[in-house]
């Protein structure tokens, strides 16, 4: 990691390998999975979390399966979940509590070089799009022709629009 201060090391978030199926088409960006997720070992794992309802409700996904098997079944449609952030210090699971210095970005070039079908990446929130803007872009190999958008955030943190708000939004991305 860029800067890590001995006081800080038990804050040290280190992110999932991508969920990916053989050929996706749509990758759904967080920033980094928070403290639930980490602990479980899952992506969204927090028991609010919008994601695995939204994708259950988009994609016909059953949502009472084991982890692995929603993950199974959203790669056979076509969508890949990863985060822009491979790792970073952050104390609890706030995007703002991120210490920006420590920002570790995922190496996108080779992911797109390997899988050139991702024709749209959706972040899942704002922060996912602006790390993704501010550490990625600059600096990495970027299909000129991805498609990006910025949906509303799944988390139990961003309560502004209910779940099925939250759906219709992400339906008008995800599905058009």
């Amino acid at each position: 990691m860029k800067e890590i201060l001995s006081d800080q090391a038990e804050h040290i978030a280190r992110g999932f390998s991508p969920i990916l199926g053989q050929r996706p088409r749509v990758l759904i960006l967080g920033s980094m999975p928070g403290q639930a997720s980490l602990e479980a070992n899952q992506y969204y794992a927090h028991p609010r979390n919008a994601f695995w309802p939204i994708m259950a409700a988009l994609f016909a996904i059953d949502g009472q399966q084991s982890y692995e098997s929603r993950a199974r079944q959203l790669t056979e449609k076509g969508v890949a979940v990863w985060d822009v952030l491979k790792a970073c210090i952050r104390p609890g699971s706030l995007d703002s509590a991120i210490a920006e210095s420590t920002i570790v970005v995922n190496d996108f070039s080779r992911l797109f070089r390997d899988f050139p079908e991702i024709r749209l990446v959706a972040f899942n929130g704002q922060a996912a799009a602006r790390y993704w803007h501010k550490y990625v872009m600059p600096e990495q190999a970027v299909p000129s022709a991805l498609r990006t958008a910025v949906l509303p955030s799944s988390s139990p943190a961003h309560a502004s629009l209910n779940l099925i708000q939250k759906q219709q939004r992400w339906r008008e991305v995800l599905l058009s």
